[in-house]
């Protein structure tokens, strides 16, 4: 438990959001294309999936790997860009084309986003910051509201 606090006071940081975008990401790229899709570095604390969204401008796929809290059978995604000042460029990907994919725990699943918003949004954040309390710190350090999305699994047609 020691552990899992000093991670999240660290990753409260000013200092964290300067250089974790840089470097987590592309650690947990290189790591779940070196496993064949099973691991996940960051995960080894928090729950993460390989989201592989269609880009909002470009149209071309984008694989960005994030921290997901698990919800019954779907994902929530935050947006928190690590406390930066914009919103992460997933996100609008998302909103323009909601219709994405994830790898979770070495299996593909093809997903719909949607953005929470009001009561929804308020309760999901909620069990977000019992889930990993550093939101409140990345929130309290910028003027936008965090983007929150839950992904559901999108069912084959018959």
């Amino acid at each position: 438990m020691i552990g899992v606090r000093l991670v999240q006071r660290v990753s409260a940081t000013r200092g964290f959001a300067k250089v974790a975008p840089y470097v987590i990401p592309a650690l947990d790229r290189a790591v779940h294309r070196l496993s064949g899709g099973r691991v996940l570095l960051s995960a080894q604390m928090l729950p993460g999936v390989i989201l592989t969204s269609t880009g909002a401008r470009s149209g071309r796929p984008r694989r960005t790997p994030l921290a997901c809290m698990p919800d019954g059978d779907d994902w929530l995604l935050v947006g928190s860009n690590f406390g930066r000042t914009g919103h992460p460029a997933w996100t609008y990907n998302l909103l323009a084309r909601p219709d994405a994919d994830i790898s979770w725990k070495g299996r593909d699943i093809p997903v719909t986003a949607r953005l929470l918003e009001g009561a929804e949004r308020a309760d999901a954040w909620r069990q977000l910051l019992t889930f990993w309390p550093p939101y409140a710190a990345y929130q309290d350090r910028i003027d936008r509201q965090i983007r929150i999305f839950r992904l559901t699994r999108r069912r084959s047609a018959p």
